[in-house]
């Protein structure tokens, strides 16, 4: 008898002489089953509940399908969860899994509606005007937002540190429309956004959304007064050090750094000047390169400087590194407020300011894992909505590396490593009148981490 072809059945090669076919009818099955973590995570540090008060809702609540609570963090899930685009929510809002940390099974009012929100609901979220409008009746305050990561990051904490180390960068966001605020960047070669990053450790504390048509420190005064002023208001005692690029030497900045009782550490552009003053350093590391069989080699000068413009108020520490690699000279330049007794020259280039290079790594997680970059609505406004969405999914997956995943072969995974191995896990689900079974995948890889993880954060939110 021939076999019976379906437009629903998809057959493959046979496996001892078995036949092998796919169909889709699983049922109620999700691919996304770890993301319980997210939910229990979220749980432990309430990101999603606090954020969501800083929306306003003028809608009326006896017409309300989707509050605003349920499409904050459906969306703040989602991006953890790999789906970047409110496109794919027109599927995602059936999902089991997405209605289960909805705390929603079914719709309340709409019977035909799914028990969270579809595409069309969350864009009118996230083009949301200053105030609310006809059509667009919930509206944001930046305000509190940029107070909560703040908050998020004095909280992961028992207590006070006596050093905390803030890094600065800003970077790249390419713009492929015409979008509000585009402007070329010469350096990047291209049009985009100019975002100003601000990180502590692993913790956001600021994600400032510009246009490139501006220096990279612009702002950044205002940005540091606000999250120093908060955080000293939690911990007065603490001491403070600033690290950046040569992006961020600027004089406004270390002039109110130097008011405000904060130590800075930042890249400082070479010049004919600084070059020469390092000169004997630089002859130095070149003949003990030559006598090293060409190996790389370098010294270091601690020395006084100013501009002859008096582009600065005064004098500064600036540490010039003279380093030769394959014959070649590469000078490099850092000026700080850190005194030579707490920092000698080596080890403050060395150890203090080369590690600010694993800040780009957090970036590239926000920007790349989390799709921080996804800036393509047409205003500034919806665009740096978009990018609280992403750094609130950073900050949530954050936590659950933080207070799950210490001690585990998974404590310094990536974001998007930790989506792949904990959060993309396939699960049939069952709904019964008592509870809801969400069968995962036996054959799970990271079945030892996740049981470790859901452990520390039930402890953790109960």
């Amino acid at each position: 008898m021939p076999t019976e072809c379906s437009a629903d059945l998809f057959e493959f090669a046979p496996v001892e002489r078995r036949a092998v076919v796919a169909a889709f009818d699983g049922g109620k099955i999700t691919s996304d089953a770890g993301a319980l973590l997210l939910g229990l995570a979220d749980r432990a540090i309430g990101l999603v509940g606090r954020f969501a008060g800083c929306f306003a809702d003028a809608r009326n609540p006896a017409l309300i399908e989707h509050q605003v609570r349920t499409l904050v963090g459906q969306r703040v899930f989602a991006i953890a969860l790999g789906y970047e685009d409110l496109n794919d929510h027109d599927q995602l809002r059936h999902d089991p899994v997405m209605a289960v940390l909805a705390g929603k099974l079914k719709p309340v009012r709409q019977k035909k509606c799914a028990p969270v929100a579809g595409k069309s609901t969350l864009n009118r979220l996230e083009l949301s005007l200053p105030a609310p409008s006809r059509y667009k009746k919930i509206s944001y305050e930046a305000e509190p937002i940029e107070a909560l990561f703040v908050d998020l990051f004095l909280e992961a904490h028992r207590a006070a540190p006596d050093q905390i180390v803030i890094d600065l960068d800003a970077t790249d966001d390419p713009l492929h429309g015409m979008q509000e605020g585009r402007f070329f960047h010469g350096y990047y070669d291209s049009f985009c956004y100019l975002p100003l990053y601000i990180f502590c450790g692993r913790h956001l504390l600021a994600a400032k959304l510009r246009t490139s048509d501006r220096d990279a420190a612009d702002g950044s005064v205002a940005e540091m007064a606000r999250i120093i002023g908060q955080i000293r208001s939690r911990w007065p005692k603490v001491r403070v050090v600033l690290r950046g690029d040569s992006g961020f030497a600027r004089e406004a900045l270390m002039a109110w750094c130097e008011e405000s009782r904060v130590d800075y550490l930042f890249g400082l552009q070479g010049n004919v000047r600084l070059t020469a003053e390092i000169a004997a350093e630089l002859d130095q590391a070149t003949a003990a390169s030559q006598a090293d069989d060409g190996r790389p080699a370098r010294r270091f000068k601690d020395f006084s400087y100013r501009p002859r413009k008096k582009a600065w108020s005064r004098a500064r520490r600036v540490i010039g590194k003279a380093e030769v690699t394959q014959g070649e000279a590469n000078p490099r330049f850092v000026v700080t407020s850190l005194t030579a007794e707490a920092w000698p020259a080596q080890s403050l280039y060395e150890e203090l300011y080369c590690a600010r290079g694993e800040m780009e790594n957090r970036i590239k997680e926000c920007q790349l894992d989390l799709f921080a970059d996804r800036t393509s609505a047409a205003t500034m406004r919806a665009n740096q909505l978009r990018l609280w969405f992403a750094s609130m999914a950073y900050e949530l997956t954050c936590a659950l590396r933080r207070i799950g995943l210490h001690h585990t072969q998974l404590q310094n995974a990536t974001c998007g490593s930790l989506r792949l191995k904990l959060f993309k896990i396939g699960a049939l689900v069952r709904t019964s009148v008592r509870r809801i079974k969400i069968a995962m995948a036996s054959a799970c890889p990271f079945q030892r981490e996740w049981a470790i993880a859901y452990a520390r954060l039930s402890a953790q939110a109960a």
